[in-house]
């Protein structure tokens, strides 16, 4: 069953959205959701990345509750950058942070973090993952910030991800 359903959460999810797409319970329609709901996940199989090693789960809850936290405090504070826009300037910078994480599905959590924190407008990992690139909205400390960001963020990853 395995080899013919490789992911039925998916595949689940995929025959509910045709037939709601489609608004129709016909057994013509039900047929096609089912074909749909069977095939993209073979098809898609070679795609899926392989499960990461996850490991210190108290570290990884303390870390969502601290990337939530900062992205309630950091919306806050691009709104209040925002409304003083005219008189004062954000100091929007890039920010380069050497990187000791390694492990790849660390830095794709790390990548998706910084996605969804405001205030950090675009990031990118370097060719050979030894550091990230971003775009800080307003920066008073550089060093300040690295040393924030590699002990919130990278140290967690590092012992989440061994």
């Amino acid at each position: 069953m395995k080899r013919l359903i490789p992911s039925p959460w998916l595949s689940f999810g995929l025959f509910l959205g045709w037939l709601m797409l489609n608004r129709s319970t016909s057994a013509g329609q039900l047929l096609l959701g089912l074909v749909v709901a069977i095939v993209a996940p073979l098809l898609m199989a070679p795609l899926r990345p392989t499960p990461g090693p996850l490991s210190r789960w108290l570290t990884l809850a303390q870390l969502i509750a601290r990337v939530g936290r900062d992205v309630v405090v950091s919306a806050i504070q691009v709104a209040a950058g925002v409304v003083r826009l005219r008189r004062e300037p954000p100091r929007g910078r890039f920010v380069v942070v050497p990187l000791d994480l390694r492990d790849t599905h660390g830095l794709a959590a790390l990548a998706m973090i910084t996605a969804v924190v405001p205030g950090t407008v675009w990031t990118e990992i370097a060719p050979d993952n030894g550091a990230l690139l971003l775009h800080v909205f307003d920066l008073d400390d550089e060093a300040a910030f690295i040393a924030h960001f590699k002990a919130d963020y990278e140290r967690p990853l590092q012992e989440i991800f061994g």
